[in-house]
């Protein structure tokens, strides 16, 4: 048994609001904390709660057991009473308000447990680090300063010695787990593991987790002698659509639409069509490249809507196969690809059947870490 103990009672009178229920990107840093440490291999929860988040954990379905424990005065209290009603031989404690934490931390950190008996996430300091006083001025060996952050884990015994043995209040768990048991063994942490604390780090954690969206367009003429490929799929025409690669519109106005959404351009500055490595390229291996390129910035794909603007041939009997392929190529579910088809009822180049065009609305979000 692990338990998750989930530190969720503090007053937020630094934000000035609410900040564990306040809706934050489609959830609230409560809830998302709580599913970071099921899904990190929590077997039980134990949140440490105010008046406020008891009632806003009240009813919520959590696929392991949960249990609500009071808050108290200080931070060593809470967690003295999370401790109190965990029963886990592995506890990991973590603060509510870290709610953007990688899940791969939580699982390293259990992972430290397991093995070395602690495992806590730090991130090593990098800045030049001064101790400053009215008469003093020192600086100190950054090389030994690390940024303490949650989740912590430890054998429940042990860290539970540790808080018994407390005389003062303390602030982080590690540090009397070092007073007592002994040295903490040290994790990597991350950035993304950022406290909200004030209304700057509010407006940062607004922009993580919104999501961004993109727009996307592309039009080719249609000529003898070319395959017409739409949507990764290959369609029966007399014409075919006439570009560097295989000209597949509607993956490209797609594929712009995602650059956008994450300010990293259009295919033509990531794949210029003066460059032969991209003649006659299948635009599937482009597409994959872009979700590819996405993931980099620890961010993926969550809706992609399309309409393709045709003439001849129809395209409904097609659809169906464009939206699967898409949505495999980008690893995102087959109901999150919306593909449409319209005429422009003889208007336009696309109705005279000189071209096909394509525009395309994609959203990302920040990535899930499930490694």
């Amino acid at each position: 048994m692990i338990s998750g103990l989930l530190l969720a009672a503090g007053s937020s009178h630094r934000m000035g609001f609410d900040k564990l229920t306040t809706p934050l990107g489609g959830s609230t840093p409560l809830l998302r904390s709580l599913a970071l440490l099921v899904e990190g291999g929590c077997t039980e929860i134990v949140a440490v709660v105010s008046d406020a988040t008891r009632a806003a954990l009240s009813g919520v379905d959590c696929p392991v057991p949960l249990t609500l424990a009071d808050g108290g005065a200080m931070r060593t209290d809470s967690v003295r009473n999370g401790l109190a009603a965990a029963t886990g031989e592995i506890v990991v404690i973590h603060d509510a308000a870290r709610c953007f934490v990688p899940v791969s931390v939580v699982r390293a950190c259990i992972e430290s447990a397991e093995r070395h008996g602690s495992g806590v996430a730090a991130l090593p300091m990098t800045d030049t680090v001064c101790s400053v006083s009215e008469t003093d001025y020192r600086t100190l060996d950054r090389n030994v300063l690390f940024r303490m952050q949650t989740p912590q884990a430890f054998r429940r015994a042990e860290i539970l010695r540790a808080y018994e043995a407390a005389t003062e209040p303390a602030t982080d768990d590690a540090t009397l787990y070092a007073a007592t048991v002994g040295t903490p063994h040290l994790v990597q942490g991350s950035e993304r593991s950022r406290k909200l604390t004030t209304q700057e780090d509010w407006e940062w954690a607004m922009h993580l987790s919104c999501p961004k969206y993109g727009i996307g367009f592309d039009t080719h003429r249609l000529a003898e002698g070319r395959r017409l490929v739409l949507g990764g799929v290959e369609i029966p025409h007399p014409l075919g659509l006439l570009g560097h690669s295989d000209a597949d519109v509607l993956l490209h106005a797609i594929m712009d639409a995602i650059l956008g959404a994450c300010g990293l351009g259009d295919i033509g500055r990531a794949f210029p069509d003066n460059d032969d490595a991209y003649l006659d390229i299948d635009s599937r291996i482009l597409l994959r490249r872009v979700r590819d390129m996405v993931q980099k910035r620890d961010m993926s794909v969550q809706h992609v809507d399309a309409t393709v603007i045709c003439q001849r041939p129809k395209l409904m009997p097609h659809i169906p196969l464009m939206q699967s392929r898409i949505a495999e190529d980008l690893c995102i579910p087959v109901s999150f690809v919306s593909v449409k088809a319209t005429t422009t009822e003889g208007c336009n180049d696309e109705g005279k059947g000189i071209c096909i065009s394509a525009q395309a609305i994609a959203s990302v979000v920040p990535k899930t870490d499930k490694k």
